[in-house]
């Protein structure tokens, strides 16, 4: 709020803006935009959570959509139900250092697709958020070092290949498929922004059968303060 938010907001006229790792709660901060605002906190303060601000009204709004009590207490999804599709707003569970949290990690995932193909049986998907994945080696700088690291571990990547093999799209490959350099989050160590040693894992992902509708995916890295920056979806739907 204090680094430039409200001002961004404000220049995007945005239909959606999603938000992940809020670490905070709903009464935490008076947010003064003219849109819905829409909190689920993690039951543990100042840790995950998630946001969604929009104008528009939803057929249906559920904050834990895959109904499975081990992953209903971090504040980790957001489905808003429009008319036409749905927004699945994630902010995805780190594996950790030394894959600490792996196999809850793959718990996640396989529960997760198996919601998204639900939903997508009903309607299109647009599934967004920080996927803490790089998916392949030109989605972060320095990929040999990291190989096997979080985030860049053959069991997260595979995951991110067996969901793009059940009819979902990256959209920002399918525009840009062979672009370099396009990263999302930086380290605020080693002067890694600065070096553009990132990584790219904040995505929009959405239902094959729309992704023809896609007229822009991009990464707005100019935009400061966070080790994220924004990534933005148009799509005629």
């Amino acid at each position: 709020m204090q680094k430039g938010f409200l001002e961004f907001v404000n220049s995007q006229n945005a239909d959606f803006i999603c938000l992940q790792e809020t670490k905070m709660q709903a009464d935490q901060a008076e947010v003064p935009l003219n849109c819905d605002k829409y909190f689920n906190s993690a039951e543990k303060k100042g840790y995950s959570g998630t946001a969604l601000f929009t104008g528009h009204k939803p057929v249906s709004l559920t904050y834990d959509g895959m109904n499975i009590d081990e992953h209903s207490h971090e504040g980790r999804m957001i489905t808003f139900e429009a008319e036409n599709f749905y927004l699945v707003n994630v902010y995805t569970p780190n594996a950790q250092d030394g894959l600490k949290r792996i196999d809850y990690r793959m718990k996640w995932e396989d529960d997760l697709l198996a919601y998204l193909k639900e939903l997508d049986a009903k309607k299109p998907v647009i599934y967004c958020g920080d996927l803490n994945v790089a998916h392949n080696e030109i989605d972060l700088k320095n990929p040999k070092t990291n190989r096997g690291n979080a985030g860049f571990s053959d069991e997260e990547r595979g995951k991110i290949d067996t969901l793009l093999k059940s009819g979902f799209t990256d959209s920002f490959r399918y525009l840009h498929p062979d672009e370099t350099g396009r990263y999302s989050w930086w380290s605020y160590r080693f002067n890694a922004r600065k070096n553009n040693a990132g990584w790219r894992i904040d995505y929009f992902i959405v239902s094959d059968r729309i992704r023809d509708r896609i007229t822009r995916a991009d990464i707005l890295s100019d935009v400061l303060g966070s080790d994220h920056c924004p990534v933005v979806l148009e799509i005629d739907i």
